[in-house]
């Protein structure tokens, strides 16, 4: 099932391992030394070791994967989230005019997935992908919208919450992150990024936004409470299925902690999850020197059972039990984003969606989702979704938002910020997010 070279001391071009052994040869690598590559073929071979796609051995990969799968599935699984979806298939991305580029990695995909499904329609898979065109024509029912950031160049996802060079970088002069309130700008770059990936693959699957993985610095502390909450505004109301990671929805901080097992700088965001004011937070009662991970440090550095709970009870570290029964916290404002997203259909994820404002030297933004009603229901129930997450104030007339009526303006379902009716405009004032139902 791996990839073996003929020699001991090269990849060719490729990550790999070798080492004094018996066995005259090297192992390609997907990622780290522990990860080998399994043998899903060469889309454009190059050397006599490596097995062609369509190759006995990499029909023999993806039966033996199929019936990994299988035998999860079999136990109660719902689906998998698949890392690095992408890289099955090796020198995969040259295949001609036309091609959406990985066309053999998506062929076998295609097979596997197809397999599955048939034996498990109910099946869910979730792409670490990144590219919905290709993830989504590969058989995936959704494909993650990741921060990538190639030569300075934030891709949309990153100019909405990550558009900074150093994700512990708190000056707003630096951070130009569309949700950070002084220093973000339009929406429009996000948009150029986004739309035609969703227009384009919206009838296949879900293109989904992410709060943050264990791959991407977390929001907090860079952005605040308020920044925070405008961003979750959005990401729980956008087309797709909307994946919050551990801990984001009490604002859990990213920290600057070492390594741990190649996590980098990535380890600041993998640390145990905040519970209560107990011993390690909640997470556990173990020593803290048995934690994988460090939990959450007051500034002070201060572990002791009173200096915990004054952390908790000021607001420092953030836990569930401090937020879960106050209607200001911010796990309270994501609990009701959720709320409305599932109350309403509007808000789910195959409803339709359709920018209505986005000005190009603003802040505002603000678009419709639409859908049919339940059985026996004709009418289409209309969701207008608005926000203004700078600091001065915008004004868009109800015209623009699809003819909002004054009726419905004056009534949000849900809503922070100063957000008021002014004759047929609607004022969008600093940090604010609305929904409003039609």
């Amino acid at each position: 099932r791996y990839i073996w070279t003929d020699s001991a001391f090269s990849g060719y071009s490729m990550p790999f391992v070798g080492g004094e052994t018996e066995r005259d040869a090297t192992y390609i690598l997907n990622f780290f030394k522990c990860q080998p590559a399994l043998n899903y073929g060469f889309a454009h071979r190059d050397r006599a070791w490596q097995s062609a796609p369509d190759s006995k051995e990499a029909a023999e990969t993806r039966a033996a994967m199929v019936d990994i799968m299988r035998f999860w599935l079999s136990l109660g699984a719902d689906g998998f989230r698949v890392d690095m979806a992408d890289s099955l298939v090796k020198n995969d991305d040259n295949n001609g005019e036309g091609s959406l580029g990985k066309d053999n990695t998506i062929r076998a995909w295609q097979e596997m997935l197809g397999t599955v499904k048939e034996e498990y329609p109910q099946a869910a898979f979730v792409s670490e992908w990144g590219r919905p065109r290709q993830a989504l024509a590969a058989g995936f029912d959704m494909d993650f919208y990741l921060n990538w950031r190639w030569d300075g160049n934030p891709n949309g996802y990153a100019r909405l919450l990550r558009d900074v060079d150093n994700a512990l970088d708190n000056n707003s002069e630096r951070d130009h992150s569309y949700f950070n309130a002084h220093g973000g700008g339009s929406i429009c770059p996000f948009l150029d990024d986004y739309y035609p990936q969703y227009e384009s693959t919206c009838n296949q699957g879900y293109f989904s936004f992410i709060t943050c993985n264990h791959d991407t610095p977390r929001l907090a502390p860079r952005l605040d409470d308020r920044e925070r909450r405008v961003a979750f505004g959005m990401i729980l109301t956008m087309p797709g299925v909307p994946f919050v990671y551990y801990g984001d929805e009490i604002g859990m901080k990213y920290r600057d902690i070492p390594t741990k097992e190649g996590g980098y700088a990535r380890t600041g965001t993998r640390t145990p999850m905040q519970w209560d004011d107990a011993k390690n937070f909640g997470f556990s009662m173990a020593a803290k020197s048995k934690l994988y991970l460090p939990v959450e440090a007051r500034a002070d550095g201060r572990t002791c059972a009173n200096s915990r709970k004054q952390a908790v009870e000021s607001g420092e570290i953030p836990t569930v039990s401090a937020q879960i029964n106050c209607e200001d916290s911010f796990l309270s404002w994501v609990r009701s984003l959720i709320a409305l997203r599932h109350s309403r259909k509007s808000l789910q994820a195959d409803a339709s969606w359709r920018v209505l404002y986005a000005p190009v030297d603003g802040r505002g933004f603000a678009y419709e989702r639409c859908a049919k009603g339940g059985a026996g229901e004709s009418a289409v129930e209309r969701s207008i979704v608005v926000m203004n997450p700078g600091v001065n104030s915008e004004t868009v007339s109800l015209e623009a938002l699809a003819n909002l009526t004054q009726e419905s303006a004056y009534n949000p379902l849900l809503k922070i910020g100063e957000i008021s009716v002014d004759g047929d405009c609607l004022t969008l004032g600093a940090q604010s997010f609305a929904v409003f139902g039609m």
